[in-house]
C-alpha cells in the first residue's frame, strides 16, 4: 500500500492508495477531538481500488503548531479547497464522503460546496452518529472546566480516553477537543439546502448522543434518496463493528 505523507503533499489528507489503478475515492472526517488515525485501518478493509482521504483538522499531531479552526464555514471552505484539485481532474473518479459525529455536519457542508463550486455531486454521502444540520441545538460544553468537558466526552463512549488522565498528553489534547465542540455547537445553519446526493445515515444503537430518531431527518437533506443502518454500540461503535462497517460502506463504493 502507497502512503501519501501529507506533510509532503496535502497536508489536510492522509491518503492511502493500493498500487494499481484507483477506481474510487473515499474521503473521510473524524469526530470532536478525532484525529485521521481514527480512519488508519480503513484502507485495508475496502476494495483494493478505493484511495482513502482521511482528513486532519489543524490543531493536531502533524498539524498540532496551527490553530484550530472553530467555525464551520471556514473549515469547510479550506478543505473544499484543499480537496477541489483531487476531484476536478480530467478523470473524475467516484467519490464518497464518510463523516463520524461533527465529521457528519462537515461532509455535508464540503458536499454542498463540492455541488455550488465545481459542479460535483457525491456519489454518496455517509453520516454517522449525529442528526441533520437542521436538527442542531447548539451547546456550551465548550465553556466547562477541563475536567467536565472531558466527562462529558466521555459519556458518549470511550475511545482511548484514557490518554486525558496522562498529565503530560492533556494540555496538548485539550484545545483541539474544546475548540471543535465550540465550533459545532456554533453550528446552527439557517435552512440548509438538500443535497443532491443520496445520502446514508448510520450510528449505534445506544449513542447516547444520537439517538436512531434523530439519523432519520437527513432524509429530510437529499433528493438523491436516503437509507439508514443501525449498528450494536455507542457513540464510537464504528471502531468494534469496524469490519461490518466497512463491508456496508463498501457495498456502496
Amino acid at each position: 500500500m502507497t502512503v501519501i505523507d501529507a506533510r509532503k503533499g496535502n497536508q489536510w489528507f492522509r491518503t492511502y492508495r493500493r498500487d494499481g489503478r484507483v477506481r474510487a475515492r473515499l474521503v473521510c472526517f473524524p469526530h470532536a477531538g478525532g484525529t485521521a488515525t481514527l480512519f488508519h485501518h480503513w484502507p485495508g478493509r475496502v476494495p483494493v481500488d478505493v484511495e482513502v482521504l482521511a482528513t486532519q483538522y489543524p490543531g493536531r499531531q502533524e498539524r498540532f503548531a496551527e490553530p484550530c479552526i472553530e467555525d464551520m464555514s471556514e473549515l469547510a471552505d479550506r478543505i473544499t479547497d484543499a480537496l477541489g484539485p483531487q476531484v476536478t481532474g480530467e478523470r473524475q473518479l467516484p467519490l464518497v464522503l464518510f463523516g463520524h459525529s461533527l465529521g457528519s455536519a462537515v461532509a455535508y457542508e464540503v458536499a454542498c460546496r463540492l455541488d455550488e463550486r465545481h459542479g460535483i455531486v457525491p456519489d454518496r454521502v455517509i453520516v454517522s452518529g449525529r442528526g441533520a444540520p437542521h436538527t442542531e441545538r447548539g451547546g456550551t460544553l465548550h465553556a466547562l472546566d477541563d475536567d467536565r468537558l472531558i466527562a462529558s466526552a466521555r459519556r458518549l463512549g470511550d475511545l482511548a480516553s484514557s490518554v486525558y488522565d496522562d498529565p503530560d498528553l492533556r494540555p496538548l489534547l485539550l484545545p483541539s477537543l474544546r475548540s471543535d465542540f465550540r465550533l459545532i455547537e456554533s453550528y446552527r445553519p439557517q435552512d440548509p439546502a438538500p443535497l443532491r446526493a443520496p445520502i446514508t445515515a448510520v450510528g449505534g444503537d445506544r449513542d447516547p448522543g444520537c439517538q436512531v430518531a434523530e439519523l432519520e431527518s437527513w432524509s429530510a437533506l437529499t433528493t438523491g434518496g436516503f437509507e439508514s443502518r443501525i449498528f450494536p454500540g455507542d457513540h464510537f461503535y464504528l471502531v468494534p463493528v469496524e469490519a461490518e462497517l466497512l463491508a456496508f460502506i463498501a457495498g456502496r463504493l
